[in-house]
């Protein structure tokens, strides 16, 4: 395609050619357009010039639009149709044609088609093409995307050659150039939701190009402001950020346009898992959208957002912005969202109170009024739900009907095989049910294992998370703790891997036997629903022991991290020690978690696999555990892989970093390299250190950490040379067999899910790390050298990290720090002895 000339800046001759040009520039630069669509209109007015004045009008109205006056775009339009009765009847068309999307916008997108209706038998077969991508928007706006497409096409065949071959004159082309790029921007967007992510993409990109080409910046800006959203579509949520800030950039401008671009973001990452992300989206685009009129995009954000409400658990709230909502909805006349609004309502009135059969009536025939619309995926989730409800009731035949039409016609392999999982475990069948639901699971993991970037795959196998509940519940019901830890390990891996495998639990057992320190006991911790259970692994038995509420033991941990935070701090009340609270606060943390397997655990080493919310927990700390070595691991598998790793590492060389802003970094790493031979200082500069690291058999890090919760691969380690980030350390070749954190939260994490703990040491452990030792809370930097010196003392004299930690911290008192991964073998030794390093910088 030709680039084409931008709109002229000069004025044409004549109020109707004026006019026209005004009609232009409004997509161009919309204040400007709008000061000249004034001018033309009050010359029109003064020439009684009516047809120059209707076409200005539309001008004024396209300014306003695209400044986020919707009301007042309206308005102008009206008042374009009315004063049109006595032009020529194609003006009166054309700004017919235009209000079709305003109408859309504020809400009336079932009068914007009857707008449309009435112009088009005044239109030209062009104009007519152009209309229909203006009707298209409204049926998106109806849930009517399939028909929408079709208008979309149909604009695109016509437009495309007209815009190719150019001929007429050069106002007329670019009007096709608008025209044509609006389709394409809409149809792009239709399409992504539909879930064609190449067609939307490559829409979006041909509408760039059109509008870069025709000088149309403003359909520049949305064509950019679109790619955001339909990266996050394809999964990729960090490219979907990262284009987010350009988007809002470009958008700063126009506050409408820029609140409807973050909802349909928002909307993507809901699919992707991101409540929390979405939320902050709607948080910043619901007021914009109030202030600007914009009913349509409006209706739609209360939906979506009462939709977070209930997945987040503000049932309550859900169901009154549901309500809301769904009276928006209606009075746009928008039949097709309603169902989707009363599903809201429905399932947070389950979460309100105990479900009972008008309830569920009032479920099975909203799924079948979805399923209409349709909502497919909704409509399945729907009757699921309903299918549990029924059980719940004792109603079996009510539930095996819903679950036989799901098994057969649901969506998605997920939900076919939950149903089928569901089915058989209403008739005793426990290992079939189990079976089923790894078949569901294992096309979880399969879609996850597609997704390249980790933070994104981790939250994709969300999607898998009720699966797992329901096979953990029939696990756990089996009570056998066999068949509960099998499931659990399947659960974590899909998490890890894509693939919902189990370890040999013979192998297991024979590596728990083979540490250093004696044989090992694994706990692996099980949530299910609100409550805890543990299964407990030994050289004599596999056992599941039922524990009390998991919301107790989470809420108790919180309070000693944030005892430990405070005695770091030395923030706490002079009349009371810096130990009493930490000492009270892990005590409550010992009785949910550890109290009731007492009996159960013999001594040695201790291996912990805690449930995601207890992955940050300071284990070493709790009574039950001192003095015993722990590791906390992502899973038994993880573990496991872990041992491996450290019992075939080669003797490698030990690196000592130093980052800027510590007290005693300096003082900490000469501490490290003097007590092992051949160890050696490195510069405290990204490339460097990631050298270094790779092949190390033990890296020290004395660094100021961060942790980002909502970002964990953006935690850092701060250098000379700005931070290292988590996501830097995936690109390890061969990473450390050893790397001690000795920075503040190196050890944090967030778990999207169990089995997949996200932040600067679960990356090292992704990437094969055998172990991390790292701090969860804030330790003063004297704090840290005096820890760190004890450590390497008893790790270049052959103590496993573990033990070492344990060891050190009981000399010197620091507490805070946990071994990840696998530490209960000693380092492979080197050419000689401990101590002895040169102390150079590499």
């Amino acid at each position: 395609m030709p680039i084409l000339s931008p709109v002229p800046k000069t004025r044409p001759d004549g109020a109707l050619a004026a006019a026209r040009h005004a009609v232009l520039f409004s997509a161009v630069d919309p204040a400007r357009g709008w000061q000249r669509a004034r001018d033309v209109l009050a010359e029109a007015e003064r020439a009684g010039d009516l047809e120059a004045r209707v076409v200005a009008r539309r001008a004024l109205a396209l300014a306003a639009r695209e400044l986020g006056d919707l009301p007042l775009a309206g308005e102008e339009l009206r008042r374009a149709v009315a004063e049109g009765t006595t032009a020529p009847p194609q003006r009166a068309a054309q700004a017919r044609m235009s209000l079709v999307t305003v109408l859309t916008e504020l809400g009336s997108p079932a009068e914007a088609l009857r707008v449309a209706d009435a112009a088009e038998p005044y239109l030209c077969r062009v104009e007519r093409a152009k209309l229909d991508s203006q009707r298209a928007v409204a049926l998106c706006r109806l849930g009517r995307l399939r028909e929408a497409l079709a208008r979309f096409d149909h604009a695109v065949r016509v437009l495309t050659p007209l815009v190719a071959g150019g001929g007429a004159d050069e106002l007329s082309v670019l009007d096709h150039v608008r025209f044509l790029a609006g389709a394409l921007l809409n149809r792009g967007i239709a399409a992504a939701y539909l879930g064609d992510h190449d067609r939307a993409e490559a829409d979006l990109r041909h509408c760039l190009a059109l509008a870069e080409g025709g000088g149309l910046g403003h359909l520049t800006a949305l064509a950019r402001a679109n790619l955001p959203f339909v990266a996050a579509r394809r999964g990729d949520i960090s490219g979907a950020f990262a284009r987010y800030r350009a988007a809002e950039k470009a958008l700063a401008a126009y506050p409408e346009r820029l609140a409807t671009m973050r909802c349909d973001l928002a909307d993507a990452l809901v699919a992707a898992h991101l409540p929390g992300e979405a939320r902050a989206l709607l948080d910043m685009a619901v007021p914009e959208l109030e202030s600007a009129g914009a009913l349509g995009a409006l209706a739609e954000a209360r939906l979506l957002l009462a939709q977070l409400e209930l997945r987040t658990g503000a049932a309550h709230q859900a169901a009154v912005t549901a309500g809301r909502a769904r009276a928006e909805l209606a009075a746009q006349g928008r039949a097709g969202f309603l169902p989707l609004a009363d599903d809201v309502m429905l399932r947070a009135g389950l979460a309100a109170s105990r479900p009972d059969a008008p309830r569920l009536s009032a479920m099975v025939a909203c799924a079948g009024e979805l399923s209409v619309v349709p909502w497919p995926g909704a409509a399945d989730d729907l009757r699921l739900c309903a299918a549990e409800v029924a059980i719940e009731l004792g109603r079996a035949r009510t539930a095996e009907r819903l679950l036989r039409r799901l098994s057969r016609a649901a969506s998605g392999a997920t939900t076919r095989q939950h149903a089928v999982a569901m089915a058989r475990a209403l008739r005793g069948d426990h290992e079939g049910a189990l079976r089923a639901a790894a078949r569901g699971l294992a096309h979880v993991g399969a879609s996850a294992a597609l997704v390249g970037e980790p933070v994104t795959r981790a939250h994709a196998v969300k999607a898998g998370e009720r699966l797992a509940a329901f096979g953990l519940s029939v696990a756990i019901g089996t009570g056998r703790g066999r068949t509960a830890l099998t499931w659990a390990e399947r659960w974590r891996a899909v998490a890890r891997t894509g693939r919902p495998d189990s370890p040999d639990l013979a192998e297991l057992r024979a590596a728990l036997g083979e540490t250093a320190l004696g044989e090992g006991v694994l706990v692996e911790y099980l949530g299910h629903g609100d409550r805890l259970a543990a299964v407990v692994m030994t050289g004599d038995e596999i056992a599941l022991h039922p524990l009390g509420d998991g919301r107790a033991a989470v809420e108790a941990a919180i309070r000693l991290r944030y005892a430990l935070r405070r005695a770091a701090l030395r923030d706490g009340p002079e009349s009371i020690s810096d130990d009493e609270p930490v000492l009270a606060e892990a005590a409550a943390v010992d009785a949910e978690l550890l109290h009731p397997l007492a009996g159960h655990l013999p001594p040695g080493p201790l291996i912990v696999v805690p449930p995601g919310p207890l992955h940050a927990l300071p284990w070493p700390v709790l009574p039950s555990l001192a003095d015993r070595p722990v590791c906390v691991a992502e899973s038994a598998a993880a573990w496991l892989a872990h041992d491996r790793a450290a019992a075939s590492a080669a003797p490698s060389g030990v690196v000592a970093v130093a980052g800027p802003g510590l007290a005693h970094a300096r003082v900490e790493a000469d501490a490290v390299v003097a007590r092992h031979s051949g160890a050696r200082r490195v510069p405290a500069r990204a490339p460097e250190v990631l050298a270094a690291l790779d092949g190390a058999a033990v890296a020290h890090l004395a660094a100021h950490g961060t942790f980002h919760a909502h970002s964990p691969l953006m935690s850092s380690l701060l250098l000379d040379d700005g931070p290292l980030m988590a996501y830097d350390l995936l690109g390890l070749g061969r990473p450390p067999t050893l790397a001690v954190l000795s920075a503040c939260d190196g050890g944090m994490a967030r778990t999207p899910t169990d089995g997949r703990p996200l932040g600067l040491a679960g990356a090292l452990l992704e990437r094969g790390t055998a172990c991390v030792i790292a701090g969860t809370t804030p330790v003063r930097d004297d704090q840290a050298l005096a820890l760190m010196a004890a450590l390497h003392d008893l790790l270049a004299a052959g103590r496993p990290p573990a033990a070492a930690l344990t060891a050190a911290s009981a000399a010197t008192g620091v507490r805070g720090f946990v071994c990840l991964g696998a530490g209960h073998r000693p380092l492979p030794r080197g050419d000689g002895g401990s101590a002895g390093g040169d102390g150079a910088v590499g």
